[in-house]
């Protein structure tokens, strides 16, 4: 399966217009973004776990990352609350589920084959002081990639013009980019060479944004 797999155009995709779509395990549903692979892919999704509901065991060989968006997610690693980023890199492995439900987005088979880096946290309390209207946490660096997280106050303006494509997540608030309002929940990629020149609503805007990494986007390794 491939789905916004041009990693050479400009792609938008506003979450909530698309439908939940099941995944193999009950009470687990997927809003899928990009995709290059079937069941084992590279893949940037939403995923929606029902109160009581849970997901097979498993490794992650390519490595997996992702944001709590609602809810709390857990493991046999412990409790993982709105807000949180978390790494799980090559070989790593858990039985993921939650027992109130929750929402998350996930990047799997993205990773530095090397990277052991194992890591969470919460992304509010890594900010740093506000400049211009926008507080910036650093929450990963690596030869390969940079993952922010940002807090925007209303009318705030960001430009990112880092090397190797940009990815932005909308968490709340909202972003005018391109002439184009991007909600809670919009996912943006932007291809190597673009630069990423948002100004927040009304309401402000928190986000996550990766760049960097586009250069290295391919199947998963057999």
């Amino acid at each position: 399966m491939e789905l916004n797999a041009d990693f050479n155009k400009r792609v938008v995709v506003h979450s909530d217009q698309l439908e939940w779509i099941p995944s193999p395990m009950p009470g687990v549903d997927r809003r899928m973004l990009d995709r290059i692979g079937d069941e084992v892919a590279r893949a940037t999704t939403f995923v929606r776990y029902a109160p009581n509901s849970k997901f097979s065991a498993h490794t992650h060989t390519g490595g997996e990352e992702f944001i709590v968006l609602d809810g709390v997610f857990q493991d046999e690693h412990g409790d993982f609350p709105t807000g949180t980023y978390v790494r799980n890199p090559p070989t790593t492995s858990h039985t993921p589920g939650s027992d109130e439900g929750c929402t998350i987005f996930v990047k799997l088979w993205q990773f530095d084959m090397d990277d052991r880096a194992q890591f969470r946290k919460d992304m509010a309390s890594e900010l740093s002081a506000s400049k211009d209207g926008v507080s910036t946490a650093e929450l990963h660096r690596d030869g390969r990639e940079v993952v922010t997280f940002s807090d925007l106050t209303a009318g705030a303006s960001f430009i990112n013009d880092d090397a190797g494509g940009v990815e932005m997540l909308v968490i709340s608030g909202s972003v005018v980019e391109g002439g184009e309002e991007l909600s809670k929940g919009a996912w943006l990629r932007l291809p190597a060479g673009a630069a990423l020149n948002v100004v927040a609503g009304s309401d402000g805007a928190k986000v996550w944004i990766k760049t960097g990494h586009l250069a290295y986007a391919k199947a998963p390794e057999a």
